[in-house]
């Protein structure tokens, strides 16, 4: 092991023990580390990270220089704690040039074609594993890293209830469901097992070699499913899996306003049950969706007109 792979190994494990889950980190650090081997460097310079981060090719608004070069200046801020020599590549080196666009909000319509579209799929298990996953995500709002990361023993069937492990910022929660996604997780749990008697992992969804989803795997094979149905086929972005989760919060703020509830009052609520940090996080969806906006508007102009 190289100098710089121990201080990659001791940065990484120094992070992940105050709590911080470097998805990114994680993945492309080494990437960067074996880079700056290759060429004979002992540390980080800016030159290099510049190098290094631009190397793949990327459509005009990507993330991925920016993303890059963030983990490398976390990485290289550590670094010149211990070595005078490094250099911490500025902020705004790479800077992000997207334009900022609202989530994609699948209609019933468009979850029922999807699940047609997995329903079809083989062999019987593989096609029941994603019109659970699937039906799961639009029904909880779940992130797909949760789902993935279920356990069997994470299932309260008594209760109706999902034991949510260390989530986003290392939070757990329990997510109640309602009987009909409890009866759709029964169902697939008896035909997993059923065909898979011998697990090789606690996962509750599995995979076709009987370990548990791979995000990568779920990320593509939704895509195809996008883009094959057409949906979403003049929105200014792709439909992504994470836009299952944005409908479900856009649904309940929608049903909670179309049926006069304290919208206000109930947004914590749903943070909370969403696994959201804040509030804000939630109250985002207010101004990201045009007709969400529409139904505070009016029902702040209908209160207006009350007490005038």
């Amino acid at each position: 092991m190289t100098g710089l792979e121990q201080s990659l190994a001791d940065y990484l494990q120094l992070r992940r023990s105050l709590g911080h889950q470097l998805a990114d980190a994680g993945r492309l650090l080494p990437r960067f580390v074996a880079f700056l081997d290759d060429r004979g460097l002992s540390t980080v310079t800016v030159a290099a990270a510049l190098e290094w981060a631009t190397v793949p090719a990327a459509e005009p608004g990507s993330t991925i220089w920016p993303r890059r070069m963030t983990a490398v200046r976390g990485f290289a801020r550590y670094l010149a704690g211990v070595d005078p020599a490094t250099e911490v590549p500025p902020l705004g080196l790479l800077r992000l040039s997207t334009r900022w666009r609202g989530p994609f909000v699948f209609s019933p319509a468009d979850i029922d074609l999807i699940m047609n579209r997995v329903g079809e799929f083989t062999p019987p298990l593989r096609s029941a594993t994603y019109v659970t996953l699937i039906g799961l995500l639009a029904a909880t709002g779940l992130r797909i890293g949760e789902a993935i990361n279920l356990d069997r023993a994470d299932v309260d069937w008594s209760a109706g209830v999902l034991l949510i492990r260390e989530s986003k910022f290392g939070k757990s929660r329990l997510v109640p469901v309602t009987d009909t996604t409890l009866h759709a997780l029964s169902n697939y749990t008896r035909l997993r097992d059923q065909l898979y008697r011998r697990m090789l992992q606690p996962s509750f969804f599995t995979s076709r070699t009987r370990h548990r989803l791979c995000y990568a795997v779920v990320s593509e094979t939704f895509r195809n499913v996008i883009d094959d149905s057409g949906i979403g086929a003049d929105a200014p972005r792709r439909p992504r899996l994470h836009d299952l989760r944005h409908t479900f919060a856009v649904r309940t703020l929608l049903g909670w306003y179309r049926s006069g509830e304290d919208v206000q009052a109930m947004i914590p609520a749903l943070s909370t049950y969403l696994g959201h940090r804040e509030p804000g996080s939630t109250y985002w969806y207010l101004s990201a969706v045009p007709e969400l906006l529409a139904c505070a508007a009016a029902r702040q102009q209908s209160s207006a007109g009350v007490t005038s």
